[in-house]
């Protein structure tokens, strides 16, 4: 571990040295400093667009529409309370965590801890250097989980870039240490079947289970072979994470041929996304349940055995859904809200065009008792603000918002913004409030706009992919009883019992 405080020692050695094993995180604190992204996990490249959606954008910003570029914009019950713009590490911000009084933010090339003692001014505790498409991270006691989704050199944190074709590339999970939240201490790395692109931590006292969902295999890449119909399980001893160790390989989708028993997508299912994998799971400890997004389909299983999760319901929409993305329970464990990325979060589908029920979220309920419980679709939800052609904007990640008796959700939609929102009533869900940036360029589509937006402890915090860390506070009579509920840690993946 390097730990760079005077930054001209930091533009020496950044990226030069090592430790035993082979394993090296630079950690960089509070001066703003020069790091180079690898070019392997840059984000998509921007998008030209039509000469009339150019035209739109700017016509819509005119008749007020839309907010103008940048402009910010929220519902009267939703206040910006902070802002901190990215430092030392230039690549896309990602997914968050939360424990105690510190929040963790991932970001392409590694990730940021901050201090939310005082959320209307976060302070930056430490930012670790360590490339890795995309990053997702999950904090339990003393450690901290790390996805890595494209293929590097190595596991170390000074890897480059290296093709899939190569057998000695490397991608899976990154383990450290954060008992010192100011040093940060890689501890080990597993490498698993097609990389990490997102994982789901199930915790126990004394060992952490985590499930890593990864897809897109293809018969070239020696450490990524097809059928890849399920995830890897991942066992990780809280006293020894060195000994962190894949432990196996559920199949959650069954059949023959070379890829399983999935959703085949096109040209059967034309537009929706073939099963290869699953793209983001959902687990909720407390009644043994987990729901999988599975690019095709939607599955709700057991994990009352982590290492051995048991389907229990599996569901397509081959109408309306493209790509199954992400899923959260309500708290009664009644309801599942999945989400579908339509476009793969690039795209420009909060449009008038694209319409209402596609690139949304649906919400279903959970109907029956124990292995007989089925999932009944009810509807669909989107932010009802259309927004340019120029804009990423469909539904991504987001959590509950724990008022007893209600189902309140706050969500990011990328360019789309923040919408809180309510699905009481499965079949009739609605926007309470929203925040909003207007387009981020009104020439060119590129990616932009809140990735992860979570209630924690009284406050929305949402990591927006190129303009930094928000804070948001709502004051609503609705969401307002969600105020007293405090917690140690959340990992939205892993929802917990609010209320227990």
């Amino acid at each position: 571990m390097i730990l760079f405080n005077d930054r001209r020692t930091r533009h020496r050695r950044l990226g030069a040295c090592a430790i035993a094993g082979g394993v090296l995180a630079a950690l960089l604190v509070a001066a703003p400093a020069a790091a180079v992204p690898d070019p392997g996990d840059a984000p998509s490249t921007p998008k030209e667009v039509s000469k009339s959606a150019r035209e739109k954008a700017g016509e819509a910003i005119e008749s007020g529409e839309i907010p103008g570029q940048d402009q910010i914009v929220h519902s009267a019950n939703i206040e910006h309370v902070a802002n901190v713009p990215k430092d030392v590490l230039p690549g896309t911000n990602s997914d968050l965590a939360f424990q105690g009084r510190y929040a963790f933010a991932g970001n392409y090339d590694g990730f940021r801890i901050f201090d939310i003692s005082d959320p209307t001014s976060p302070e930056t505790v430490a930012q670790v250097l360590c490339p890795g498409s995309q990053n997702d991270v999950s904090v339990s006691g003393n450690l901290l989980f790390l996805s890595t989704d494209s293929s590097r050199s190595d596991s170390s944190c000074n890897s480059t870039t290296q093709p899939a074709t190569e057998k000695s590339s490397w991608e899976g999970m990154k383990v450290f240490d954060i008992s010192d939240k100011r040093n940060p201490r890689y501890v080990a790395a597993v490498e698993t079947a097609c990389g990490s692109h997102t994982h789901t931590l199930v915790p126990e006292r004394r060992n952490v289970y985590v499930y890593v969902s990864s897809y897109s295999p293809n018969a070239a890449y020696p450490d990524c072979q097809p059928p890849h119909d399920g995830i890897s399980v991942i066992k990780v001893p809280r006293n020894a994470p060195e000994k962190a160790a894949v432990v196996g390989f559920p199949v959650l989708f069954p059949g023959e041929g070379p890829d399983g028993g999935g959703n085949p997508g096109g040209p059967t299912n034309p537009g929706v996304s073939k099963t290869t994998g699953c793209h983001d799971i959902t687990v909720l400890p407390s009644k043994d349940l987990a729901a999988g997004a599975c690019m095709g389909d939607g599955i709700l299983f057991s994990v009352k055995d982590p290492e051995r999760p048991k389907v229990i319901d599996r569901v397509q929409d081959n109408v309306n859904f493209a790509f199954w993305h992400s899923a959260t329970f309500n708290q009664k464990a009644n309801k599942v809200v999945f989400t579908d990325e339509l476009g793969g979060g690039s795209g420009a589908t909060c449009n008038e065009a694209t319409g209402p029920n596609r690139g949304a979220d649906g919400v279903y309920d959970i109907v029956g008792k124990g292995d007989e419980r089925k999932l009944v679709f009810r509807s669909y939800f989107k932010i009802p603000r259309h927004q340019a052609d120029t804009e990423n904007c469909v539904a991504h990640n987001g959590s509950l918002i724990p008022v007893k008796g209600k189902d309140l959700m706050v969500q990011a939609w990328y360019q789309g913004g923040v919408s809180v929102w309510e699905f009481t009533d499965s079949s009739k869900p609605r926007e309470i409030a929203y925040f909003e940036r207007g387009p981020a360029t009104t020439d060119r589509l590129i990616l932009s706009g809140s990735w992860s937006a979570y209630y924690y402890n009284g406050y929305i915090y949402s990591n927006e992919i190129t303009k930094g860390f928000d804070v948001l506070k709502i004051k609503d009579r609705r969401t307002d009883p969600a105020r007293w509920v405090h917690l140690r840690e959340l990992n939205v993946q892993t929802q917990p019992d609010y209320f227990d």
